[in-house]
Order: C-alpha cells, then structure tokens, then sequence
C-alpha cells in the first residue's frame, strides 16, 4: 500500500485503502456492495487459485462500469482471463489454475503456444530465462498507449517476479475484441502490459511497479492511477 500512498502525496491527497476479501466476493453480496462506492479498483499480485473468481468478479465491475483499474502481475493475468471469458466468449484460464484447460491463455513460459502454434521451449541460460522472470527487465511500450503517455516514455525498466505470461497465442482475438497489448520485453516476446482503449482509464502490468514507488516522487503509474480516481470522484 505505500505506492498509493506515495501517489496521495504526489497528487496532494489522502489516499483512503478499502481492504475487500477477494474470497466473500464469490459468496457474500455485501462484500459486492463494497466496491460499488469506490473510485478506483487495484487487484495485486498473488499466486494460487484461491479467491481468484472474487478478483475477477472486482476487475468485471471495474471494466463494465468505467472505475479506474490497474492489475498487478496475477492482477494482469486475472483481467486478461476476465475479457477472454467475458468478452471473447472463451473458456480461458491459466495452467496454474487449470493444467488440462483448454484455452491456456496463462501459462509457464515453458509449456504456452506461440502465435503459430508451435510450442515454446525456454532454458535457464535463454534470453529469456527458464520459468522465472526475476529482478529488472527492459520493456517498450507501444506509441498512442495509455502507458507509454503515462511514463513519457516507449523504453522502460521494471522489476519482475513470476513464472506464468500471458500466451502469446491469443493476443490477436484480445486486440481485435479491444483489449490493446501497451508492451512487451524487449525482444518482443513477452506481454508486459495491457490496456483497453473506450475505458477511462483500465492498466495491467505484469511487472512490480510497487518495487521501485518513493515518497519523493511516487511512481508514474500510480501517480496517473490515483490522479484517475481523484477525476472519478470530483466528476
């Protein structure tokens, strides 16, 4: 929570956290009733599938009813499931949750298709590492992206730390269902973020932005997160 925190200062106000069991979002209407008044919905990182139904249900309300959201690495993963799922109409989920799904649009970098189809195969001494992304990594940002506005930049660095990517498979049925892809690892391999364009303001990364957020100057991204939700309760 200090990144918010950090972001409050930067924008001149006091960040407010609601703490919601993504668990009794699956089960429990009043824990539903919470996030109806919020200004801006965060699903973090996390591993396991435990409470993830309740998460997608908060980044579900999020999209649908135009409140700011950013998803942080399973939090990325978990939208693009959502869309796939809601949008696309498509039986998606991820091989952490599901090792027999038929529609593996999350996987290990080791067992997802490409957009050919053909099967990747990654080792530990690849450009891209075996079935962990650990520490900084290079990423660009596509030109017109929310993200790359956000930075004032197309080449960045963030800290990573996870073994499942989005499949790059299934990048052209979300981009033409309006899910935009912002960025990739620098060779282009990998998806790093996404964003969709007729929302006020929807941004998944699969990195840590928290990682490197400072009282001095916050962070880009949850600088423009909080800036959002400030616009969203002032409107």
């Amino acid at each position: 929570n200090e990144a918010l925190l950090h972001a409050g200062i930067h924008n001149k106000t006091k960040v407010s956290i609601r703490y919601i069991s993504a668990e009794a979002l699956e089960t429990d209407s009043e824990a539903m009733n919470q996030i109806t008044d919020v200004d801006a919905i965060l699903v973090p990182g996390g591993f396991g599938e435990r409470g993830t139904l309740g998460k997608m249900e908060a980044i579900q309300f999020a999209r649908e009813n135009n409140k700011p959201f950013l998803g942080i690495c399973l939090g990325m993963q978990l939208a693009v499931i959502e869309y796939a799922r809601n949008v696309l109409g498509i039986e998606a989920n991820s091989t952490e949750f599901d090792r027999k799904t038929a529609n593996p649009i999350i996987g290990l970098i080791t067992e997802w298709f490409d957009e050919k189809g053909e099967l990747q195969t990654r080792s530990d001494d690849s450009d891209l590492g075996g079935t962990m992304r650990l520490g900084a990594q290079e990423a660009e940002l596509v030109s017109n992206s929310k993200l790359a506005e956000i930075y004032g930049s197309h080449n960045i660095t963030e800290r990573h730390r996870h073994r499942y990517e989005m499949n790059n498979r299934y990048i052209e049925p979300l981009e033409n269902a309006g899910m935009k892809i912002s960025g990739y690892s620098a060779k282009q391999h990998l998806v790093e973020s996404v964003e969709i364009d007729n929302h006020p303001w929807f941004v998944a990364v699969q990195y840590h932005p928290e990682f490197t957020s400072s009282p001095r100057g916050g962070h880009p991204l949850f600088n423009s997160f909080i800036k959002a939700a400030i616009d969203v309760k002032q409107a």
